[in-house]
């Protein structure tokens, strides 16, 4: 072999290897499974951050509670044993009141509403979200929240003593206050939290309900639209910071896609999911003007402990909505 070619070979074996010393891995633990359209969303969000970076940067998705159970991964963002994480952003409610404005019954109903809340929330809980070290990188919420049973529900007396599956400090205190039991169980759990008798109800997204397939072990969906809750995608500071700039750009990027595309997602699967529950035999109804007041009345108490909760911030964040 020439000197030339062996010089040349030796060039290409540099190159090969910078590329790969350059090339990164992210491990990203998410809570829900590979069908529902959040995670569906964060693998096309982990797509095009491969295919902006040229395989730079590659993310692989954990999905459903796979590598860290949902309440803990926040903490592993955190802590940096992962450099980004997926959650449902109430979770965070026992750290700030103002992380859980999205849980709060009956404060927005709508999409828009729901908008108009993440941008009046988005300031205050970047602040706090730096303050443990994390970095939002977008937020896609839920569809409107239904009301799930194993009988049908007219009243909020009738849902005293019923066995309810909470998942975060909010909707522990609403079914308290509906009289229910609360009992913590994550959504991968639900179909065998029901089929055991362990929960009798729940209130959640219609696309959660069909990715349980709810209809192997409950039988009525009253469509209360009670809140839009957010999830989040954050990212660990110290792991986004020693990116390169266009690798930084590319994961921004990707993460303002990410939102504006789940929100047409959520949008989407709101009507249909709630279709596909009809079709497999659950009882989908429109709730009594009894029940709505009920449940609203309870909406107006846990406001107003929260705004005790929340101090100026919270206020703030009400006006900021509000106005």
């Amino acid at each position: 072999m020439t000197m030339t070619r062996i010089l040349g070979s030796a060039a290409v074996a540099l190159t090969a290897f910078a590329f790969s010393a350059k090339a990164e891995t992210w491990d990203m633990p998410t809570p829900y499974p590979d069908a529902t359209f959040h995670t569906v969303n964060i693998q096309e969000f982990a797509n095009d951050i491969d295919e902006a970076t040229g395989g730079d940067l590659t993310i692989k998705v954990h999905s459903a509670g796979s590598l860290f159970k949902h309440p803990e991964i926040s903490k592993a963002v955190r802590s940096g044993q992962v450099p980004a994480g997926e959650f449902f952003l109430s979770l965070l409610a026992n750290d700030n009141p103002v992380f859980g404005a999205d849980s709060l019954p009956f404060l927005a109903t709508s999409y828009d509403q729901a908008r108009q809340l993440w941008e009046a929330q988005n300031e205050v809980i970047t602040d706090l979200l730096d303050a443990q070290g994390l970095m939002a990188l977008y937020a896609v919420p839920w569809p409107p929240q239904g009301l799930y049973t194993t009988k049908e529900i007219t009243s909020v007396d009738d849902l005293a003593g019923l066995k309810f599956r909470t998942y975060n400090a909010t909707l522990e205190q609403f079914a308290n206050l509906a009289g229910a039991a609360p009992t913590q169980v994550e959504v991968p759990d639900i179909p065998q939290a029901f089929s055991t008798g362990r929960v009798e109800a729940m209130i959640t997204s219609p696309s959660t309900g069909v990715n349980s397939k709810a209809w192997d072990f409950l039988s009525h969906y009253t469509d209360i639209q009670a809140w839009i809750p957010k999830n989040i995608v954050v990212v660990n500071k110290r792991a986004f910071r020693r990116l390169d700039e266009d690798t930084r750009n590319a994961v921004l990027e990707a993460a303002e896609a990410a939102e504006a595309r789940g929100w047409e997602m959520s949008m989407a699967e709101s009507q249909e999911m709630v279709k596909v529950l009809e079709e497999n035999g659950i009882s989908v109804s429109q709730p009594s003007d009894e029940l709505m007041n009920g449940l609203r009345a309870i909406g107006d108490q846990m406001l107003e402990s929260w705004k005790s909760d929340a101090g100026d911030a919270g206020q703030q964040l009400l006006d900021a909505y509000k106005g």
